[in-house]
């Protein structure tokens, strides 16, 4: 036969097509389609092998107007074994086209299944023609099934040969683009395991936060959609599409990477004194036994050993206080530091002192737990988490990746760390992702040095942080629409 000028741009375009197409869904529909449309074909079936048989993808018929299948939703038929009897099932255990020129006059395959469709709807299979997609290891991924090929007066006739090399073209071209989506998406699957394995053992490392990565991975996938339809609204500039989502959502799994490196000491570090507090209780049980052996051995008087010892119960219970205060005054500070110039005098001169110059420090924190010399180990892990990323070869569709992840403590007023980025270099990314650990970090409910906080008190803490000029006000806006509308707390 000779094809048409249309034929071959037909068939042109639809290489071009499977080529650049990156939705598999959008590729089953070109697939049966464009094989229909160049056949003349009244239906067509697509198979997809899984599981050691054949699932209906895709099922057309234009006389019927049927359509099932396609945009993904199931079809609910039972697959078709790999058995030898039915015809799809052969030609994809032997890699064959096949070409029936009327079932109800074939005895080679087992065409009851036709048959009883046709019974059931008044149909009538004649020709059949029936393909292999085979990728590039020439593996079987499925198989084309035309029903009906048709000539120019709309009349049954059956597949002439010379398309059995077209279509088997073209179901190979499709293959090829569903193969390499497939390893696309394994290369994708692979790195999002590695981040979440990564973020695990990161969350393992302490038992105080170990929900907060998988928490600032799900609010930040539910925000962006919720941002997507704010966009769709009129209500945010800013659309993110698959990949820019994919990049966002993959720099929310590893954002505290670099935490692997922080010490458990600093990291699990639940009160200000932490270990140290069981050491000051037995140095001043120490001291009580020392001004002891100086009362009965005539060193000091009852009176000065009675003092010493309410003073070290004094000081005792004024550090067991600081120790999980929520905050330190300024006479508590005071107070330490008097404290920590008391020292005690043994008889080989060796001086006890009532708190080393650590513990001074641990006391005198104003809120939380660090001192400034721990904060800024926790605080290195940003930094850290940056290069370790820029080391991973990250592809182009994932080269922001690095970026958003180490600079989620990142302010707009420069005052974030670890490069004191401004608003001009922050994108909306790292802006979400700033808001969204904060968030976390403030309503945690698994951290003991901080109590529970209400959804609303965080979010009267995110505004003030507006206010500062740290993060950016809508967004802060439409997480907490997103909150309160998702109920996530």
């Amino acid at each position: 036969m000779r094809f048409t000028e249309k034929q071959y741009i037909d068939i042109l375009d639809i290489g071009i097509k499977l080529s650049i197409e990156k939705d598999y869904n959008r590729i089953f529909e070109l697939i049966i389609e464009k094989a229909m449309d160049i056949t003349h074909s009244d239906g067509g079936t697509l198979y997809m092998v899984e599981n050691d048989a054949l699932r209906f993808q895709i099922m057309r018929t234009v006389s019927l107007q049927i359509y099932r299948g396609g945009r993904g939703e199931h079809i609910e038929l039972p697959p078709v074994p790999l058995k030898e009897e039915n015809v799809c099932a052969y030609a994809a255990l032997h890699k064959e086209v096949i070409n029936i020129q009327d079932v109800y006059h074939s005895d080679k395959f087992d065409f009851s299944g036709p048959k009883n469709y046709d019974t059931m709807t008044g149909y009538r299979t004649v020709s059949m023609l029936v393909l292999p997609l085979m990728n590039h290891e020439s593996e079987v991924i499925g198989v084309l099934q035309l029903i009906n090929a048709q000539d120019e007066n709309d009349q049954i006739v059956a597949y002439d040969s010379d398309y059995e090399r077209i279509i088997l073209s073209l179901a190979s071209q499709a293959a090829l683009s569903l193969s390499n989506m497939s390893y696309i998406q394994e290369i994708k699957d692979i790195l999002y395991s590695f981040a979440e394995t990564m973020s695990t053992i990161v969350d393992n490392r302490t038992p105080y936060n170990g929900n907060h990565t998988r928490n600032v991975v799900k609010y930040t996938t539910g925000f962006v959609d919720y941002l997507n339809v704010a966009h769709e609204g009129g209500c945010y500039q800013e659309m993110f599409d698959k990949n820019r989502k994919e990049q966002l959502v993959l720099a929310a799994s590893l954002h505290d990477i670099g935490k692997m490196t922080i010490p458990r000491t600093v990291m699990n570090k639940k009160s200000r004194l932490a270990r140290n507090m069981g050491k000051i209780r037995s140095r001043y049980e120490l001291l009580r036994c020392y001004f002891c052996i100086d009362y009965y051995e005539k060193r000091i008087g009852k009176e000065q050993y009675e003092a010493s010892c309410k003073e070290l119960d004094a000081a005792e219970a004024l550090i067991e206080r600081l120790n999980g205060a929520g905050f330190v005054t300024d006479e508590d500070i005071a107070q330490v530091e008097k404290l920590a110039m008391r020292s005690y005098q043994k008889k080989d001169g060796e001086r006890i002192c009532y708190l080393t110059p650590y513990e001074r420090d641990c006391l005198s924190i104003r809120r939380g737990t660090l001192t400034d010399e721990e904060r800024r180990i926790m605080e290195s892990h940003v930094r850290i988490t940056g290069e370790i990323l820029s080391n991973v070869s990250f592809n182009r569709n994932f080269r922001n990746v690095p970026l958003w992840a180490g600079a989620h403590h990142e302010f707009l007023n420069g005052e974030g760390y670890p490069n004191h980025l401004t608003a001009e270099h922050m994108p909306a990314e790292i802006r979400i992702l700033t808001i969204i650990d904060i968030f976390d970090a403030l309503t945690a409910r698994d951290r003991p040095y901080k109590s529970e906080m209400s959804l609303q008190v965080a979010f009267d803490i995110l505004h003030s942080m507006v206010s500062e000029g740290k993060l950016d006000g809508q967004l802060v806006d439409l997480f907490e629409q997103y909150a309160y509308a998702s109920k996530i707390k």
